[in-house]
């Protein structure tokens, strides 16, 4: 009798994790492979000491607005239903919150002690996709991914061997009989607006003036309803109907004039998140004129403001977090929140908190509403932000708006004036190949004289005073000009952070290493077949 493997009219491509989650090309993520990849998630869980679950528990299952991502937007069987199906099959029960933020599936599940899955491609180009997975504590960690993919070895043996004339799978990897999802629950998007009305009072925007980009972002409605419930006068604009994959560590030049031109007159900010708005966008207005905020400064401001003793960053963050925290920065992590998490487990203290360069913002502590908050409702307040260690956009994004309320008569580029001045930019390459990405870091992994000497003369920003491999290549000058060179860990990207003592210098750092044909990455590339 012959097997699954022997009728597939395809070559299987594993999918891969990323800096957070699976990702992979839509066309490599069949039913198939999503069936595969959540039944050995399941199986590791059931097996896990810390975070796992019980066969019978509660999945709790979400997705964002791709095509690819959840058959009631198109198509047939797409991969949150292979998904569902995978979670049945485990004997598990399955609640589905339809499309709904990232952190606010996170959040919700944990709230409940459950495990939960999102399929999503986050902020990736539209031809990709992914799936990210949740113990009952929170996201899946770099320690649990050896374990998983041993699990998926296991099942994806057992799946392609399993007779053709039995498998639910047809020679294409579809599913036979599409797996209907149930009606789409709307206690995690309920949970997750309680989570922030309960903390910020109900004047806490009042006065303020906001732009509201909508596009295909999961949190588009949410983020209107909250701003208008907090006191806000809000201006939606640019929904879409097709997704938009807005990077918010990829702000180009092209997509700032979009935005200047979607300012509502009289706005004091335009914001916005990436598709399964687990990242913000923020652009302060003043006079009219848009200004983009990076989010490692954003999360300056954030982890300021909630008064955080405990401050984990990744390595890509701007240079000015050393000023701001001195002591209460917790050593570097490499870039993703996995890592940023596990930083923040290993802290001490009673407002813990995390941020990546792309604005993600984490808590890794309840956290109650003292300080600017509590003076904005005129009172020693009991209010209670719940720990979410997740990337999350609506926090940021809600924090900084209260604090233009409360501190700069709604001038929200004056919180950003007061940082030290250092100034961020970053950019990137795509489809540049995975293979020529890690050449280029190996080439370049020794602090040695010639290394540096070939560093100098590619990049020429003067001598190189110290070059840090914690994730991928970051070379600081003598002239405390800051270049970051990394793969991007979801995508065939290459990414450029530049952190100058100017905007302008930074810029054209960037502007420089992106050049084609001759820029400062593609010339790095050239180096390896010298």
């Amino acid at each position: 009798m012959t097997t699954l493997r022997d009728h597939l009219s395809y070559e299987p491509v594993a999918l891969a994790f990323g800096t957070s989650g699976l990702r992979g090309r839509v066309a490599d993520i069949t039913n198939l492979e999503a069936y595969v990849n959540t039944a050995a998630w399941l199986r590791y869980l059931f097996a896990a000491s810390k975070g796992g679950i019980q066969r019978g528990d509660t999945v709790f299952l979400a997705s964002d607005l791709r095509p690819s991502s959840d058959a009631r937007v198109e198509g047939r069987g797409e991969i949150a239903q292979a998904v569902a199906r995978a979670v049945r099959d485990a004997g598990c029960g399955l609640a589905y919150l339809g499309q709904i933020p990232t952190p606010a599936l996170t959040y919700h599940a944990m709230q409940q002690g459950s495990a939960s899955v999102m399929v999503t491609g986050s902020h990736i180009p539209f031809d990709r996709n992914g799936i990210k997975f949740n113990r009952r504590d929170g996201e899946v960690l770099k320690s649990d991914e050896a374990g998983i993919l041993a699990e998926v070895a296991r099942v994806r043996e057992e799946v392609y061997a399993a007779p053709f004339v039995e498998s639910i799978f047809d020679e294409h990897g579809m599913v036979r009989e599409p797996f209907d999802l149930p009606l789409p629950s709307a206690d995690g998007r309920n949970a997750y607006l309680r989570r922030y009305l309960a903390f910020f009072p109900r004047d806490a925007l009042r006065g303020l003036k906001v732009t509201v980009y909508q596009h295909s972002a999961l949190a588009r409605d949410i983020l209107v309803q909250l701003l208008l419930v907090l006191g806000a006068e809000v201006m939606p604009v640019g929904r879409s109907d097709t997704f938009v994959p807005i990077d918010t560590e990829d702000v180009k030049d092209e997509l700032m004039a979009q935005l200047q031109a979607m300012v509502a007159p009289g706005s004091h900010a335009l914001v916005s998140t990436d598709g399964d708005s687990d990242r913000p966008l923020v652009v302060s207005v003043r006079d009219g004129i848009a200004r983009f905020h990076s989010g490692d400064l954003l999360g300056i401001v954030v982890a300021e403001r909630l008064r955080a003793d405990a401050v984990a960053v990744p390595v890509t963050s701007n240079d000015a977090v050393d000023a701001v925290f001195g002591d209460r920065l917790l050593p570097r992590t490499r870039v993703g929140s996995p890592y940023v998490i596990e930083g923040m487990r290993r802290a001490r203290g009673q407002r813990i908190v995390g941020f990546e360069a792309n604005g993600g913002f984490m808590t890794g502590s309840d956290i109650d509403a003292t300080g600017f908050l509590a003076a904005a409702a005129g009172r020693s307040d009991q209010r209670l932000l719940r720990a979410l260690p997740t990337r999350d956009a609506v926090l940021p994004i809600l924090t900084v708006l209260a604090a233009a309320v409360a501190e700069t008569g709604c001038d929200v580029g004056a919180l950003f004036d007061r940082l030290p001045r250092r100034a961020t930019r970053a950019g990137l390459i795509d489809d540049f190949p995975v293979d020529a990405s890690r050449a280029i870091l190996a080439h370049f992994s020794s602090d040695t004289p010639d290394v540096r000497a070939e560093l100098e003369r590619t990049f020429g920003l003067g001598a190189v005073r110290s070059l840090d491999f914690t994730d991928g290549l970051r070379i600081r000058f003598a002239s405390n000009d800051v270049a970051h060179v990394r793969p991007s860990g979801n995508a065939p990207q290459l990414r450029i952070y530049a952190t100058a003592d100017t905007q302008d210098r930074a810029d054209a750092m960037v502007a420089a290493a992106l050049a084609e044909p001759d820029g400062t990455l593609r010339r790095l590339e050239r180096s390896l077949y010298r």
